[in-house]
């Protein structure tokens, strides 16, 4: 795949960061980072944040997307809002508020939407599966079992998000108790 002219990365976890670099890679001339807290706030890893940076991509921190700018039905940009940052939330960390007036245009020929990794418990209706705290499915921590007969969960479903080499590791766990349940000997 190549990537050509300006690309905007929404977001500012590790995600992000990978979508920057590899935009980068496969040809962009710029890439900019947009992230609504402060540099300190960003989940990602700090090394990937710096070499990031080292590598030519420009972090905007503060900065709030409001919008996607079209232009002959393409993206030509990202209306954004410089932000301040107000009380304190639940985590600890300070909300960020929109500074009134402050509304101002990055340019982007391509925009990557990197935010949040929730996954969709829309499907659970009674049967048995729960939610755990956090919007993640509730197992066992042994077998990834959850209370309904037979339904099994893994990776981020369970973990919320986490590493592939931890999804993985579960989907391995996952599948070993799945072949006790159906009658095998439960060993990879």
């Amino acid at each position: 795949m190549k990537v050509e002219g300006k690309v905007a990365v929404i977001g500012g976890g590790n995600v992000a960061i990978d979508a920057a670099r590899a935009a980068l890679r496969l040809g962009a001339s710029e890439v900019a980072i947009l992230y609504r807290r402060e540099r300190a706030d960003m989940p990602a890893y700090v090394e990937e944040i710096d070499e990031a940076e080292a590598e030519g991509i420009a972090i905007h921190t503060l900065v709030a997307p409001r919008g996607i700018v079209v232009k002959n039905g393409k993206a030509a940009g990202v209306e954004c809002a410089r932000m301040s940052l107000g009380k304190f939330d639940k985590g600890g960390r300070r909300t960020p508020e929109a500074i009134a007036g402050s509304d101002f245009v990055v340019d982007a020929d391509l925009v990557i939407a990197a935010i949040g990794q929730t996954p969709d418990l829309s499907w659970i209706n009674g049967d048995g599966v729960k939610a755990a705290k956090g919007g993640t499915v509730e197992v066992n921590v042994k077998t990834l079992a959850t209370a309904a007969e037979g339904v099994f969960a893994a990776g981020d479903n369970v973990r919320g998000p986490a590493t592939v080499v931890e999804a993985v590791g579960d989907g391995k766990t996952a599948a070993m108790a799945i072949d006790l349940y159906l009658g095998g000997d439960g060993r990879p």
